[in-house]
């Protein structure tokens, strides 16, 4: 086919609808019979948290659109107004379906295992009535502002997220009075979740629990005593919460972030969610004081924000229902070894997160911070954990002495507040802090220790697919590679030397920078596949990735797929492409792994006529990384670490209990085992951690010693 052809909107799917299919895999996870009780409560949780952000960035940016009159199609040929309709219907089924999963599917099964919800405070027995009385008067009114609106008190600003109950009151003795509103926030600074006494006659049986704005509600007339309470409902607003930077005259970035992060709290309302069955008067007021449109109102069947659920996974006493929690295996390479550089040296090491530990990677800038020997430690941090130990060290660093810089991406989106602290604290710590780049996020994760040694400089490189984050690290799945490899040394210093000021070398070595030349990198790897191809010599591609959108990507897919090349993509989240087209993506397969971490790895393999070539990247095949950030590709050579990644994709490519794949008619459907043994690629990661860690302990222990105790190099007998 022709290259105009292969760009027919028909061809291509829909980015937000695609995203969509991606939650709607999650929710998949909390209506699965095969899984613990509590983690489908888990997974059910997620969904709400991705369908919050989701609203306040993705809808958020369509209405900015709308609004601004920007009628451009998209990659599927949808404008901005088009999208916005679609999605309207769309994330309503959604929301229906999730609280059909709770109320349906979930709760009964609560029920039987020990934990009811009293659902309605109007449900409560004399006994937990007069618990639910005192629990409110103790804990709870001391911390309420109830908020009433008349000529001197206009309507409040009601914060993004934040659950509040809204009220309708008459004043009382006086029937033909008008109609007052007001509202109070429900508050987070208190549990959600209140255990109350059992309807058992005083005897405990299981557990029963009741959400806060219950609570409230039932109390809400002693917040407004001269008053009858004609009605209450809990309401919830989600805002659009994407910043607008003008980067090229703010004279202060980190000033301007500031600013755009508190109008964050007041942008404007994307979506509503009451009760069903709230007060339409009450409702009308509602979207009237909020702008908000009927079709941006969502009347659920249940709690408002089921994010609560995660603190529900949370409780003790229900550990059967959970899996037992998986501690990351110490990284073989460097168990028993004092010196992480030595160990670099030996050759290059891979790491496999959260399989094994992402100590390792805080241990290479803790002894460089405290090394002698160690010039100058550079590295980008897009997002990191809330105490971070790798912040800690670059500080302890810059206080030693050593030469300290750091880019610190202030557009980290819902960071931005967490970086600035970073950020500030670093500079005062003497480290050299760079707030990214005017038009660009830098996204890249790449590390470069500086060490003096006695044949010279020698360069200490950390590059990955994950961020810098000791608590995410556990959660997500990410590959990283530690080397001192002379060449990628070299284009480790010309990257910062970019990020730093304007310096750019004439050529590089081994690794691809966007938005520079990593689109054209990456094309010319696929189109090299499609030469192969074509000249007889086959063609195999397997890419893993979270996101698949970009147009130009597509197309050179689909015209590979054309020329016979066999190509099998892992995505987690959104894709684009379209399977099963005849004459333009029968060659291609796409399949989605959604399980208890989050896949986050991006590798790539081209099979290049029998000389296999392996890249990790901290690029998606999206726009906005191949266009917009700074990222960086990066070839994995050594033959021993080409077969452990490798075997990820192959191990991946096997799952059949957590994969999804997506067939010709966009939808997604679990792998069909049809009588073979299940596979889960993250159980089986998770195991071969472990029992290579084992199998190190047993060889070591095999070890002989003779009476006289043997001091291994560089340590003492202490």
């Amino acid at each position: 086919m022709q290259k105009t052809e292969l760009t027919d909107t028909k061809l291509y799917t829909n980015r937000e609808l695609s995203w969509l299919l991606f939650n709607k895999r999650v929710l998949s996870e909390a209506r699965d019979r095969q899984l613990a009780l509590f983690e489908r409560l888990k997974f059910l949780s997620i969904t709400a948290s991705n369908l919050d952000e989701f609203f306040m960035v993705r809808i958020g940016s369509l209405v900015d659109m709308v609004n601004a009159g920007y009628e451009k199609k998209d990659i599927a040929g949808l404008t901005p107004k088009e999208q916005l309709l679609v999605l309207k219907k769309a994330t309503q089924d959604f929301a229906a379906l999730q609280y059909a999963t709770y109320n349906r599917m979930l709760l009964p099964l609560l029920r039987e295992n020990g934990l009811s919800f009293v659902e309605r405070h109007e449900e409560l027995t004399a006994e937990q009535g007069r618990f639910a009385d005192n629990y409110f008067e103790e804990n709870v009114y001391p911390v309420l502002t109830p908020m009433a609106v008349d000529s001197s008190r206009p309507f409040p600003l009601i914060r993004n997220k934040t659950l509040n109950i809204g009220a309708l009151l008459r004043k009382k003795g006086e029937k033909e009075a008008e109609t007052e509103f007001a509202t109070v926030q429900v508050p987070s600074v208190l549990p959600r979740i209140v255990r109350i006494p059992a309807a058992s006659g005083g005897k405990e049986v299981g557990y029963t629990v009741i959400l806060l704005e219950e609570i409230i509600e039932r109390n809400i007339s002693r917040l407004f005593l001269n008053y009858d309470v004609l009605c209450a409902h809990p309401f919830r607003i989600t805002r659009n919460a994407d910043l607008e930077i003008d980067e090229d005259e703010a004279e202060d970035l980190l000033l301007e972030i500031e600013k755009q992060i508190k109008k964050r709290r007041w942008g404007q309302a994307v979506r509503l969610e009451v009760e069903k069955g709230a007060d339409k008067g009450l409702l009308k007021l509602l979207c009237r004081e909020l702008s908000a449109s009927w079709e941006d109102v969502f009347e659920v069947e249940g709690p408002l924000d089921l994010t609560f659920l995660m603190k529900l996974y949370g409780l003790e006493g229900f550990e059967r229902f959970r899996e037992p929690k998986y501690t990351p295996a110490p990284v073989p390479e460097f168990e028993g070894q004092e010196s992480i550089f030595e160990v670099i040296k030996k050759g290059d090491v891979l790491l496999h997160h959260p399989y094994q530990s992402f100590a390792p990677v805080v241990d290479f800038i803790r002894q460089a911070s405290r090394d002698p020997d160690v010039l100058a430690i550079k590295q980008t941090l897009y997002r990191v954990s809330g105490n971070s130990p790798i912040i800690a060290a670059l500080a302890q660093a810059a206080e030693n002495g050593k030469q300290v810089s750091v880019l610190v991406e202030l557009k980290a989106r819902f960071d931005e507040e967490n970086n600035i602290v970073w950020a500030r604290k670093l500079e005062k710590a003497g480290c050299h802090v760079i707030y990214g780049l005017v038009g660009l996020k830098t996204h890249s994760k790449i590390t470069l220790v500086v060490r003096r040694e006695e044949d010279g400089i020698r360069r200490y490189v950390h590059l990955g697919t994950g961020n810098y984050n000791d608590a995410t690290a556990k959660l997500y799945t990410d590959v990283g590679m530690m080397t001192c490899s002379e060449a990628i040394g070299e284009d480790a210093t010309a990257v910062f030397n970019m990020l730093s000021g304007y310096s750019e070398p004439r050529s590089w070595n081994k690794l691809s920078l966007a938005p520079l030349w990593l689109k054209d990198r990456f094309l010319s790897l696929i189109g090299r596949e499609t030469e192969h191809a074509r000249a007889g010599r086959g063609g195999h591609i397997v890419a893993k990735m979270n996101s698949l959108c970009d147009r130009d990507v597509i197309v050179a897919l689909y015209e590979a797929s054309c020329a016979g090349v066999k190509i099998e993509l892992i995505v987690r989240g959104i894709c684009c492409l379209k399977v099963g087209v005849p004459g333009v993506s029968e060659n291609i397969t796409v399949r989605s792994l959604v399980g208890n971490f989050l896949e986050h790895a991006r590798i790539f393999y081209f099979e290049n006529g029998g000389r296999p070539e392996y890249y990790c990247s901290s690029a998606d095949w999206m726009p906005r990384n191949l266009e917009r950030r700074v990222e960086i590709l990066f070839p994995v050579e050594d033959p021993a670490l080409q077969k452990k990644l490798w075997h990820i994709l192959d191990s991946q490519l096997r799952d059949n209990v957590k994969a999804h794949v997506l067939q010709r008619d966009g939808s997604y459907e679990k792998v069909k085992r049809r009588g073979k043994e299940p596979y889960c690629a993250q159980e089986a990661f998770c195991r071969e951690a472990q029992e290579e860690g084992r199998r190190k302990e047993a060889r070591d222990s095999r070890v002989f010693v003779p009476e006289t105790h043997i001091v291994p190099e560089g340590e003492d007998e202490n």
